[in-house]
């Protein structure tokens, strides 16, 4: 139930199909409770004890895939050594298994020699090189346990072409199947890379070749395994790069071969088939790879700054038992990032609030005192791994941006972001929250109380810098009035249209919003002058933009997240000047492509 003072205009009625961070606050503070939604699984069968919260680890793909000066002497990708690999256990077991760090995982080359070339069994399965790991792959997995941490490994999706041995292979433990049997006949390609044959889970031999990989994984000791290339998704599509079979064959077989193994799938994955993600795997890559393939291990435009435009669709999927991996976190090692201490902090901030797993592919033994600091700030691992929702924007994806998160004590999580190449003011508005008044205000990077804040809290930011606050509200719930964008009151033009909407709060929206559509809303009545932060509830399957004004004012061009496909809703506030008396706030797609607009609404109080 809204609070009484909340009020539509006609036919705005609510459906209760959409629940923002102030709708939330008003239901709290109405009815004197903490309420909160908790983020959950679609399927319950999966396991969801091994990924209850988010992974934290490191990953030796960052500087395997590194030029930096002396990681890989011996040629790319020779970092990837039994003897590192051990190195960066020791060093994690003494500096970060306490504050939760926990999986050491081997990523790609593992079987391959230092030109590439394969090692396989005789039945087809990966097989360690000799010299890059000469004492095995159950060994290392060994050493790892001893430090009291879990051990990871990688494969690709399908049959390596090199395995397939003119399919004459046997597989293990599955009677007379061949490579023969596990493939199409056409020898048709999959993966990200076209490296392996498409496995056809019409034969029964095929899940079985699965299954003796799972098992080896399994015997060798392994808890954690990365499968990569898998699509949709990984730059491929159509069926012949669908992967939703392999992913829940391995689900299967993970479950048959008696030891739990996370299930981690990677790359850029399909949004469409998050459910599928979902049901078969504990994580999955939302995006393309972090490391810049540079003389550092990333950089801040290749493609750290990607994921603030890409983790707010995906942000409702995250959950107990699976979570939006957004890529390894390589903050610790200063010089060797390739960042800024602004732009460390914020790629930090960024991965702890969206719930990603915390993995990071520095060198342990070469952490500067800062990259210490960020990798071990215990407030902001707690709001990790914590029962905390992942955070998406409450502004729009412009270059400053607010992000927040209620937490389940009614404290609100609120992340400041500049993301532009110059210094510049970032606001947080309590409206946008869904309050007024008095808050108090924690910085958790710094560990300090900053004290009470009325109405909002501004910080002065340097080009690509962040602040990480917990906001702990003291005031009223604000009192709203609302406005559908399909009443008969509202003026469309050009292409704008109303359209059905199942998730809309009226059952319809406004779309068609491009090439000069415009949508103006009527009649928006205010009491007195002001700046007011208008909600605005809308749909996007992909950022889009729209250029928002009042009373035929100047406009200023707004992006609108994601909200990861057009059946859902989510909303941003926008702060938009309005008189005292009756307005108009006009959404004009200009030349592009502008979101559909359910409705807004406006605070009675500026």
């Amino acid at each position: 139930m809204r609070s009484s003072s909340y009020s539509v205009m006609p036919g705005a009625v609510r459906s209760g199909r959409r629940t923002t961070l102030r709708a939330l606050f008003v239901l709290a503070f109405s009815a004197g409770v903490v309420t909160t939604v908790p983020a959950a699984r679609a399927d319950t069968t999966t396991p969801a004890a091994l990924a209850a919260k988010p992974y934290m680890g490191w990953s030796s793909w960052s500087m395997q895939s590194s030029k930096y000066p002396g990681l890989n002497p011996d040629g790319d990708y020779s970092y990837l050594t039994e003897a590192n690999v051990l190195k960066q256990t020791d060093a994690m077991a003494s500096k970060l298994k306490k504050y939760g760090y926990e999986y050491i995982n081997i990523d790609a080359g593992w079987w391959r020699d230092r030109t590439w070339k394969p090692e396989f069994d005789a039945n087809a399965r990966q097989k360690a090189d000799p010299d890059r790991f000469p004492h095995g792959m159950k060994s290392v997995a060994d050493h790892i346990h001893a430090k009291g941490l879990k051990a990871g490994i990688y494969l690709p999706a399908g049959l390596e072409k090199e395995a397939y041995g003119e399919g004459k292979t046997p597989i293990a433990n599955a009677g007379d199947c061949t490579t023969a049997d596990i493939v199409y006949s056409d020898l048709r390609t999959t993966n990200g890379w076209d490296s392996a044959y498409k496995l056809d889970f019409s034969k029964p031999c095929a899940q079985k070749y699965v299954g003796s990989q799972a098992q080896l994984v399994a015997d060798w000791g392994y808890d954690f395994l990365k499968l990569d290339g898998v699509g949709p998704g990984s730059g491929k599509s159509g069926d012949q790069y669908d992967n939703v079979a392999d992913v829940a064959a391995w689900n299967k077989a993970i479950a048959a071969a008696g030891r739990p193994v996370h299930l981690e799938i990677s790359w850029s994955l399909d949004i469409g088939h998050a459910a599928d993600w979902k049901k078969y795997s504990n994580g999955w890559r939302i995006d393309t790879d972090v490391e810049c393939y540079c003389n550092t291990l990333v950089s801040w435009e290749n493609s750290v700054d990607d994921r603030w435009d890409d983790a707010p669709g995906w942000t409702r999927h995250a959950g107990p038992g699976g979570w939006n991996d957004l890529d390894s976190l390589d903050v610790g090692n200063g010089e060797m990032d390739g960042l800024t201490k602004a732009e460390r902090q914020s790629y930090a901030t960024l991965w702890a609030i969206a719930k990603s797993p915390l993995y990071t592919g520095d060198d342990l033994t070469e952490l500067d005192s800062y990259g210490v600091s960020l990798l071990t700030n215990r407030e902001v691992i707690a709001l990790n791994q914590g029962s905390t929702p992942p955070a998406r924007p409450v502004t729009p994806s412009d270059p400053q941006q607010v992000w927040a998160a209620k937490n389940a004590n009614g404290s609100y999580t609120v992340a400041l972001f500049n993301l532009s190449d110059a210094p510049a003011s970032v606001t947080a508005d309590w409206t946008s929250l869904g309050f007024t008044g008095r808050a108090g205000v924690r910085d958790l990077w710094n560990h300090e109380n900053l004290g009470t804040y009325k109405n909002k809290v501004t910080q002065a930011l340097p080009a690509h810098g962040s602040r990480l606050f917990t906001v702990t509200p003291n005031g009223a719930a604000v009192t709203w009035k609302g406005y559908e964008a399909e009443a008969p009151a509202n003026t469309l033009s050009g292409n704008a249209s109303v359209a059905d909407c199942g998730a809309c709060s009226g059952d319809h929206k406004v779309g068609n919003l491009y090439g000069g559509g415009k949508l103006r809303f009527n009649d928006i009545d205010v009491d007195k002058a002001g700046t007011y932060m208008v909600e605005v509830a809308y749909i996007s399957g992909d950022a889009r933009s729209a250029d928002v004004s009042a009373n035929g004012n100047g406009a200023t061009r707004h992006k609108f997240p994601s909200t990861g496909d057009w059946g859902s809703v989510e909303t941003v506030s926008v702060p938009v000047t309005l008189k005292a008396g009756t307005n108009t706030i006009t959404f004009d797609s200009g030349s592009g492509y502008a979101p559909d607009i359910d409705r807004i609404d406006v605070p009675k109080s500026s």
